[in-house]
């Protein structure tokens, strides 16, 4: 039995190479929250929202394409799903949120506010990706993971377990964030780097190539010092050292200490890198093991 009809009411939307025209729909049973009779939003053909289970597409919310909106889902607001992407499971996509390309969204996942979900990207669990957030690229989020603010994730990065990109922070690459970590301000994260345990990346900070992070003393951001006057970065490497992000520079602290006597002699900036060095050498902690969930879940 189908769950719903189109009304007659339509609308056309322009597309880059087509126009396509969307139905309005009406449900023609009660399920869920709806009742008989109630109006429903826009889809484009039957195919984009199933006649099972209690998913719904409501108040302006459009459809569209090869978009399949399935299983217990619910799309509303003036959300847009289209592309051959899927919404299903428990989801909810809704506000002015955007799904598209071949991204899927499902299980108990949410996805509103200005946030977009685009390209092979996945979001499941009970992930939440919302604000003006974008999750792309082969990227994925999952668990209890939350993007959020201006937060960007794409790539083949993952977000998961409780962790939470936030602010105007970036993960990308082949980078992992889980547990408990956060990463927010203007935080970027990515290459191969692993972030996870209690570990905070903030602010300035540029944690990337093959760092290692689980905890808040793992990693130090000090500036704008220096000639440009920027911020660098120290953290904890794969190999239980500190690696230095400062500029192009990328590479352990002894070479950085070359670097800087070779760039700056005995300079104003040299003694200010050099003392950052001992300040980083000091605060971050070598000593620790890491937690029993380090390796990949």
């Amino acid at each position: 039995m189908k769950k719903y009809e189109f009304t007659g009411e339509t609308k056309e939307i322009r597309l880059l190479f087509r126009t396509a025209t969307l139905h309005r729909i009406r449900a023609t049973v009660a399920f869920g929250i709806v009742e008989v009779g109630d109006l429903g939003g826009w889809i484009e053909k039957e195919e984009n929202l199933s006649h099972e289970g209690k998913a719904w597409v409501c108040g302006d919310a459009k459809v569209w394409g090869n978009a399949k909106v399935c299983g217990d889902a619910e799309v509303w607001g003036n959300a847009k799903v289209c592309g051959d992407a899927e919404v299903c499971g428990d989801a909810e996509v809704c506000g002015d949120a955007e799904v598209w390309g071949n991204a899927k969204v499902w299980g108990n996942a949410e996805v509103w506010g200005n946030a977009e979900v685009c390209g092979d990207a996945e979001v499941w669990g009970n992930a939440k990706v919302c604000g003006d957030a974008e999750v792309c690229g082969d990227a994925e989020v999952w668990g209890n993971a939350e993007v959020w603010g201006n937060a960007e994730v794409w790539g083949n990065a993952e977000v998961w377990g409780n962790a939470k990109v936030c602010g105007d922070a970036k993960v990308w690459g082949n980078a992992e964030v889980w547990g408990n970590a956060e990463v927010w301000g203007n935080a970027k994260v990515c290459g191969d780097a692993k972030v996870w345990g209690n570990a905070k990346v903030c602010g300035d900070a540029e944690v990337c190539g093959d760092a290692e992070v689980f905890s808040a003393s793992h990693v130090l951001v000090i500036g704008a010092i220096g000639s440009r006057n920027d911020f660098t970065t120290f953290y904890r490497d794969k190999d239980n050292e500190i690696t230095v992000k400062c500029g192009c520079f990328l590479g352990k602290i002894d070479r950085f200490l070359e670097k800087v006597t070779q760039t700056h002699g005995d300079s104003k900036y040299a003694l200010v890198y050099r003392a950052a060095v001992e300040v980083a050498k000091l605060q971050i902690d070598l000593s620790g093991e890491a937690p029993k969930d380090a390796d990949e879940e």
